[in-house]
């Protein structure tokens, strides 16, 4: 069993650090997020040095390497920068789904335009009605000669507004039972007439993101947008998840030790009663409970991410990344704020900001709960 990274690994993470700390500067997070802006430029340049698509095969312009080297990025992005880390690393959300099931045609098309930074993509999943249920769909697809005609609603887009496709779940047949049966993955290009979209409404963090509401009205597409077999939706939705949940737990984990970093750096300078606050033996059990965990939730992302690159599918333990590097960025960023006292709940000190980016951690790409139920599952299994 080894725990370390390989010499190419280590160069991957040493890119991802040199980059973003080039261009994940604090004056311009604190302004992006004040005017909820993307960050266009940063975005482009990361496509442009392969930091996007990293793990795409090189025919769809990646680099052909796994999901371990792609959250590896992830980790060193949002530890920089809470805010600007995620806005980045779900540039290609749910363009795994074309990449798994799609056919060559589609593929071709739309991964090199995602990987090169000139496009970004969304998944079209959540319902107003359903949440985390995805076992139905009120939106429909129905076949009409050789094209699908797609009418509903989807809420909670990442990307809504700016994404140049969408994959969504459509319900393509009502009477086959269960429901989820007959739902398929259906590309949506984002400029199709009768696609609507609105802004979801101020959130408390990840407000560099795009997050909206889209409707589909009479909206045509050919039948060659489907992804993957017909009726197979529900289950290539399923294995993406398997995929994007470590990429959210790496997005915990970086989110975590960017909080980390600067607590341990304050304490380290700043002084009360005329000692260094780190001197202090309550701060310095924060810091051995926030380091712990922290290093908790990288062992269990690292571990699920090698597990996908070796093409093993396991729920159970990329639930459980999710879960607890979730879990992790909320406590270490709250401890963070603690130990800088009334600096920490100041916006000039980013530790508030990584606080209220940490929360959505634990609620898309399937809340704790969701997660907590998936878990249990596989360790009852089936009771006779």
């Amino acid at each position: 069993m080894d725990f370390e990274l390989s010499k190419s690994q280590k160069e991957i993470q040493k890119a991802a650090y040199d980059f973003a700390k080039g261009e994940f500067k604090k004056e311009l997070a604190l302004e992006l997020e004040k005017n909820h802006e993307y960050p266009t430029d940063i975005w482009k340049k990361a496509g442009e040095l392969g930091f996007i698509g990293i793990h795409f095969p090189e025919e769809y312009s990646g680099q052909g390497l796994g999901v371990l080297e792609n959250i590896l990025v992830t980790e060193e992005f949002c530890r920089r920068d809470s805010s600007i880390g995620s806005a980045i690393i779900l540039a290609s959300f749910a363009s795994e789904c074309v990449l798994r099931g799609g056919s060559e045609e589609l593929k071709k098309k739309f991964l090199p335009e995602v990987a090169e930074g000139r496009m970004l993509s969304a998944g079209a999943f959540t319902e107003p009605d359903h949440g985390s249920d995805i076992t139905s769909m009120h939106t429909t697809a129905v076949k009409d000669g050789d094209e699908w005609v797609i009418n509903g609603t989807k809420t909670f887009i990442s990307n809504g507004e700016i994404a140049g496709f969408f994959c969504v779940m459509c319900q393509t047949d009502d009477d086959v039972k269960p429901s989820y049966k007959g739902i398929s993955l259906i590309l949506v290009e984002a400029d199709r007439p009768g696609i609507g979209c609105s802004d979801v409404g101020e959130k408390m963090g990840i407000r560099m993101m795009k997050t909206n509401e889209i409707t589909f009205k009479d909206v045509r597409v050919p039948l060659t947008n489907t992804i993957g077999e017909e009726g197979k939706g529900f289950y290539q939705v399923l294995e993406f998840f398997d995929e994007s949940r470590i990429l959210i737990a790496a997005q915990g984990l970086g989110t975590a030790q960017g909080a980390f970093d600067r607590a341990l750096d304050y304490v380290k300078q700043r002084e009360q009663f005329g000692k260094k606050i780190a001197q202090f033996q309550v701060s310095q059990h924060k810091l051995a409970d926030m380091a712990t965990k922290i290093e908790l939730a990288r062992l269990i992302t690292y571990k699920a991410a090698w597990n996908f690159s070796q093409g093993r599918i396991d729920p159970k333990l990329t639930s459980m990344a999710k879960m607890f590097a979730g879990r992790t960025a909320v406590e270490v960023a709250d401890e963070a704020i603690q130990l800088l006292g009334g600096y920490g709940y100041m916006t000039e000190y980013e530790v508030e900001r990584f606080y209220r980016d940490a929360k959505i951690c634990e609620i898309y790409e399937g809340t704790k709960e969701i997660q907590k139920n998936t878990i249990a599952s596989a360790v009852i299994g089936k009771i006779k």
